[in-house]
């Protein structure tokens, strides 16, 4: 009988030996990963910002761009970036929220919604150009308004709904259920528990949901070329919705391909950091309401 608990525990403490050491080489293997990925992006980051950023100065950042002398800024494409970014988020945010909570809340759970929620998930994966070509198509050619800010700022929109739909879907439905049953136990309506309880749950998935989108938008270059063009009125502060639409991340593209400036790689060089910096940026500040919350709940 000795000898069988003997034996027995001995196999014991092998297992756990191989258990434990298969526990260690993986979790250095996930370290070793996380490792490189996260110098990657420093690399990348600080490779694009040490080229552009120490070189940027105000009357570059504000002055009108140039086509043949040297010495261009980047003033109305970088206006038009966040006037068109602000346009397309007031219609993308509070239609993809509502689409998502309706996906989340109240659909009924058939075939049809299925199918509903399988578009969605296509069309967020869609390539960018083809939202171009659908403004094109009701922009350019059914409304017959040419290539202009308006244009090119619904696209955007078009083109971020489905990915803000399925992140407010998921992100309603990832709050306990528990919260929603207390809310309704304590006398709230639907609506009231939607608006007190899930979304201030939710609110951390909705947060990066907003900026992923925003990131996009900013950082797009297809669906502008197609529907804004890859030109300025020549204003800096444009406020005319049919003026044409060249945004920052347009400009870098036009300035590395098609621009026969001398100062070509400088200003592409520092457009990019520019265009780099304002996303992280974004980030930053759409992040700043949670780590306010997070503090006030500790």
């Amino acid at each position: 009988m000795k000898s069988v608990v003997s034996e027995t525990r001995g196999m014991f403490t092998k297992s756990r030996g191989i258990n434990g050491f298969n526990n260690r080489l993986f979790t250095v293997l996930v370290w070793g990963i996380s490792g490189c990925i996260v110098l990657f992006i420093i690399s990348l980051l600080f490779l694009i910002l040490q080229k552009g950023l120490p070189y940027l100065t105000w009357d570059f950042i504000i002055g009108l761009p140039s086509e043949m002398e040297e010495g261009g800024g980047i003033g109305p494409a970088l206006f038009n970036s966040f006037y068109m970014l602000l346009i397309s988020l007031v219609v993308a945010i509070p239609l993809g929220m509502a689409a998502g909570i309706y996906l989340a809340e109240f659909a009924p759970n058939n075939k049809l919604i299925s199918f509903v929620r399988i578009c969605v998930e296509g069309l967020a994966s869609v390539p960018s150009i083809i939202f171009g070509l659908f403004g094109i198509a009701l922009f350019v050619e059914m409304f017959q308004i040419g290539l202009t800010i308006i244009g090119g700022a619904i696209s955007l929109a078009f083109l971020n709904l489905p990915v803000m739909t399925r992140v407010t879907e998921e992100s309603i439905r990832a709050v306990p259920g528990e919260l929603k049953q207390a809310s309704f136990a304590l006398g709230g309506t639907h609506l009231q528990t939607i608006r007190k309880a899930l979304i201030p749950a939710a609110l951390g998935g909705l947060v990066t949901g907003i900026c992923l989108i925003a990131g996009r938008a900013f950082g797009e270059s297809a669906v502008i070329i197609l529907t804004a063009g890859v030109t300025t009125s020549g204003e800096m502060w444009d406020f005319n919705l049919f003026s044409p639409g060249e945004t920052l991340a347009v400009h870098l593209w036009y300035v590395q391909s098609e621009a026969i400036v001398p100062d070509a790689v400088s200003i592409s060089d520092k457009a990019a950091a520019v265009l780099l910096f304002v996303i992280l940026l974004f980030n930053v500040l759409f992040r700043i309401p949670l780590w306010i919350k997070d503090r006030k709940n500790r």
